[in-house]
């Protein structure tokens, strides 16, 4: 049983590469977009800046193919294990975990 009630109605979801187990990112889920998800087989996640369903990919192009969806012991958390097609980040970065703590870019 998934518990989305830790985080207002959202849980934490982990995207990791399935043939490399790199990874790529994490947002948050809601009911909505892990249905979503699991009906078109592409990764949907919540904005809580926009407040709004985002489909990874619709406007890049780099979608994330859902290969299977696995849930931690306390049923707080995703891991979703994908096949990228592109970068995940917004920079254009393979992975959205590119930047060493000692290395971060400027602001």
């Amino acid at each position: 049983m998934l518990n989305f009630d830790k985080g207002d109605g959202l849980i934490p979801a982990v995207i990791q590469d399935d043939d490399t187990g790199e990874v790529l990112t994490w947002a948050y889920m809601n009911r909505e977009s892990l249905s979503r998800t699991i009906e078109s087989g592409q990764v949907w996640f919540y904005s809580r800046s926009r407040q709004e369903l985002w489909h990874k990919g619709a406007t890049s192009g780099n979608f994330l193919n859902v290969r299977r969806i696995l849930v931690d012991c306390d049923g707080d958390a995703l891991l979703v294990r994908v096949q990228p097609l592109g970068p995940a980040c917004h920079t254009g970065e393979r992975s959205c975990f590119h930047c060493e703590l000692d290395n971060l870019p400027e602001e």
